[in-house]
């Protein structure tokens, strides 16, 4: 199976093409740039270095969210107009699912707890274990503050790794902590692998209705929110009929 694999729903971008869970070419760029100017030439760029031609994938897997709402949506626009337009298989996968898939084999007794800071103290968080050859989503993603997250992971059984960017915020709010009750994934930790993205989508079923699928925001956005103070008691479908 040739899957194209995506994400661009935080800072870095990456993309991967994989082969029968072998990796044929991957790019990761870590950098401040415009993810919708890059992303296809770097999915035009990669293709062509394997010799590959679009009416030969069979899958393309995309990083669904949480984490920048525009992000987000330039990856799963891109792999939605892909997916339809070349009549393929479409899965989408949690983007702390697969930052989390980067520290969970290395000792499975650990819960690991991606998160993305989401401003404001708040951020985007859940927890996983790596359980009979399978990462599996143990404590719900979430759009929690980081204090509030911390308090709650203390109740677990398992000692827990935190797999982000630990600001001095962050920082702070973990001293009071028992610092044998967390530990600190490296930053390399930190940074998405779309070959990753590639073997956690080879494991899932395609999505039914690719026109249906939506990203996980975790979180309206400021707009939707002022939108819903001034307009209470109405859906999101009429929200997004205004706009």
């Amino acid at each position: 199976m040739k899957i194209l694999a995506m994400d661009t729903s935080n800072h870095p971008l990456s993309v991967a093409l994989v082969e029968d869970d072998q990796l044929i070419a991957e790019t990761t760029l870590n950098l401040a740039k415009n993810h919708s100017v890059y992303l296809m030439p770097v999915i035009e760029k990669l293709m062509a270095g394997a010799s590959w031609q679009p009416e030969q994938l069979d899958r393309i897997v995309v990083a669904k969210g949480p984490g920048s709402y525009t992000g987000i949506r330039i990856a799963v626009t891109t792999a939605k107009t892909l997916a339809a337009t070349l009549k393929i298989e479409m899965v989408g996968i949690s983007s702390l699912a697969l930052i989390a898939a980067n520290v969970a084999t290395i000792n499975p007794d650990l819960l690991v707890v991606p998160f993305f800071d989401a401003r404001r103290g708040n951020v985007f968080a859940g927890g996983f274990k790596y359980e009979n050859n399978r990462l599996n989503n143990v404590m719900p993603e979430q759009h929690v503050s980081f204090e509030e997250l911390l308090i709650a992971l203390k109740q677990k059984a398992e000692n827990v790794v935190l797999v982000g960017n630990i600001t001095d915020v962050f920082k702070s709010q973990l001293e009071p902590f028992d610092s044998s009750k967390f530990k600190i994934a490296p930053a390399s930790a930190t940074v998405p692998s779309a070959y990753q993205l590639a073997l956690l989508g080879n494991q899932e079923t395609p999505v039914v209705d690719i026109d249906k699928f939506i990203p996980n925001y975790l979180r309206v956005t400021e707009a939707e929110a002022q939108w819903q103070k001034l307009h209470p008691g109405e859906s999101k479908q009429s929200y997004v009929r205004e706009v």
